[in-house]
């Protein structure tokens, strides 16, 4: 089986738009049973008293008019220092993300765990731009699924 987390500041917009993105491209190819999803906040600021936040309206959107579902009961969480050995991959979606993960981890990118997403597209090192900022969660739509699309590329799905 191969573990993915997927990181970003809140974990109610990017990273849980790539968990879903995701967990519906692997539904398709059949390959879901193969494959543990989720993802992670590297900040508290969308969990209150041990409760994270559902995903933001806006993103929850976008996956809508891209017939994506299921992500309904999904509420932020924190990265855990544990996390780090539970995933084989943990993916940012730019370097503030790759920067707070090596520091909650203890651990670097250079390992090669954790990555950015847009990595594994010929725009590497490239940032999904975070929506909560720009407004646009279409293009960051587009981006997630860029990268997961590569992603499953590079692991031969």
């Amino acid at each position: 089986m191969i573990k993915v987390l997927f990181v970003c500041h809140g974990n109610i917009c990017r990273s849980p738009i790539a968990e879903f993105v995701l967990k519906d491209m692997l539904k398709k190819t059949g390959r879901e049973r193969g494959f543990l999803v989720e993802s992670a906040a590297t900040s508290t600021e969308e969990i209150w008293n041990g409760v994270g936040n559902p995903v933001y309206p806006p993103a929850a959107r976008v996956l809508q008019l891209h017939g994506i579902r299921g992500f309904e009961g999904k509420r932020a969480r924190q990265l855990t220092r544990a996390d780090y050995e539970r995933f084989d991959l943990l993916i940012g979606m730019d370097r503030a993300n790759i920067r707070n993960m090596e520091r909650m981890t203890g651990h670097s990118a250079r390992e090669g765990k954790i990555r950015l997403l847009l990595d594994y597209t010929e725009r590497s090192g490239q940032e999904v731009s975070d929506p909560w900022y720009t407004r646009d969660f279409e293009t960051a739509y587009r981006d997630i699924e860029e990268g997961c699309r590569g992603l499953l590329n590079e692991l031969g799905v």
